[in-house]
């Protein structure tokens, strides 16, 4: 009776891996925030649910909030604002940008205390984990 069981048991615990893997790898990852790049909006230790498949599908829109790899510190992720898409002309005091295809505009919502896109310059999409809920 043994026998049988544990072949079940671990067929049962590698096909649970395998969903949990997919759901956390193409659907979406729970992030909690930490710095205060992004009050009023997010203040430290709120908690975000993101979801993937709008980076994978490139459905992103200005005004998102967005998880991305930091482009100094890929071990690092940043939470911020799109601000800009391809295409778009950003102006920064007398600099203007036009954001290059396949790139995008990031930027906290505290402006005064934010290392952003205006330190980065445009990040490009591959560097973006996902959109916040």
């Amino acid at each position: 009776m043994m026998r049988k069981l544990v072949p079940k048991i671990i067929r049962g615990f590698v096909q649970c891996a395998c969903v949990t893997y997919c759901v956390y790898e193409y659907l979406g990852d729970i992030v909690v925030c930490s710095g205060p790049s992004m009050e009023p909006t997010l203040y430290t230790n709120d908690v975000l649910l993101l979801e993937r498949i709008s980076v994978r599908l490139q459905r992103l829109e200005k005004g998102d909030i967005v998880i991305s790899k930091c482009p100094n510190n890929p071990e690092q992720n940043i939470c911020k604002r799109i601000v800009g898409l391809p295409g778009d002309r950003i102006r920064d005091g007398f600099t203007v940008t036009t954001i290059p295809y396949g790139h995008v505009w990031l930027e906290g919502d505290n402006r005064n205390n934010s290392i952003d896109s205006r330190v980065y310059g445009p990040i490009p999409q591959g560097l973006l984990r996902g959109r916040a809920l």
